[in-house]
């Protein structure tokens, strides 16, 4: 396979990538023909996946959208995956003039591309790190040269915890990361859900992520509410992502489809 310029050779370009599947159901082109043949095996398993992607980063982007309106000046979106267009430090600064954005990925060629083009801005910083270790992101020198954490900011772990296994307690790594915030931060979370699923869809869909290099863990709304503690759920609560403070345009129907919930939680004190 052929490998574009802008892959370092690090990258396996033979086994497909969750990051590179997403960036192809978002419509990016930064995705090889393996990524694309997995994400095409798991839409043949589940139709609406490429619009489980584009509702999951709708959801984002109102968050973002409604806490930069709030006054938030800071962000770290944790497992950020390959920037296409209207990420996060595009929407915060729409609202919000010289917001400060650091994202932070496990995927290396993620990575790689959003440094590129994200060169000369200062506003953003680019991290690879790995949300199993969370203090390796909150105490990477690059993220608190940006970030201050004497004052509130908003943490995004969307669209991530799905790929963590139980046995290394995502709850537990979120409680890690919310000790090290200020009052007043926030936390967006998003997983996918099997809630309302058939047995057979939700064994097809494990089976084609099985084959690239994050397998999925889809968890329901039961387990999902105790990670929010120490934060104050905002309206609407935990839903469906179409759900959440949807635009007057957005189309709700069969919201639970989408497959991924998602909430936005206020840390008190």
């Amino acid at each position: 396979m052929h490998r574009p310029e802008w892959a370092p050779e690090s990258i396996d370009i033979e086994r497909p990538s969750v990051a590179r599947m997403y960036d192809y159901y978002l419509g990016g082109s930064h995705n090889f023909a393996v990524d694309r043949a997995a994400a095409q095996a798991m839409i043949a398993a589940v139709p609406e996946a490429p619009l489980m992607a584009q509702a999951n980063r709708a959801f984002m982007r109102r968050a973002v959208r409604y806490l930069a309106s709030q006054g938030v000046r800071q962000f770290l979106d944790i497992g950020s995956g390959i920037p296409t267009v209207g990420n996060v430090h595009e929407i915060a600064q729409q609202v919000r003039p010289g917001a400060r954005v650091a994202y932070a990925d496990i995927d290396p060629i993620a990575v790689a591309h959003a440094r590129e083009i994200l060169a000369g801005d200062d506003h953003t910083v680019v991290i690879q790190a790995d949300l199993r270790d969370p203090e390796s992101i909150v105490h990477h020198p690059d993220v608190r040269a940006l970030l201050d954490f004497d004052e509130p900011i908003a943490v995004l772990v969307v669209a991530v915890t799905h790929f963590i296994p139980d046995s290394d307690d995502p709850a537990g790594l979120i409680a890690r990361l919310r000790d090290t915030l200020a009052p007043g931060s926030y936390l967006v979370l998003s997983q996918a859900s099997d809630e309302g699923r058939t047995d057979e869809e939700r064994a097809e869909g494990q089976a084609v992520y099985r084959q690239t290099d994050n397998p999925l863990r889809a968890r329901d709304r039961a387990t999902l509410l105790p990670w929010f503690d120490g934060f104050e759920l905002l309206e609407p609560g935990l839903v469906w992502v179409p759900l959440w403070r949807p635009d007057p345009t957005d189309n709700t129907e069969d919201a639970e489809r989408v497959v991924f919930l998602g909430g936005v939680g206020r840390l008190g004190g």
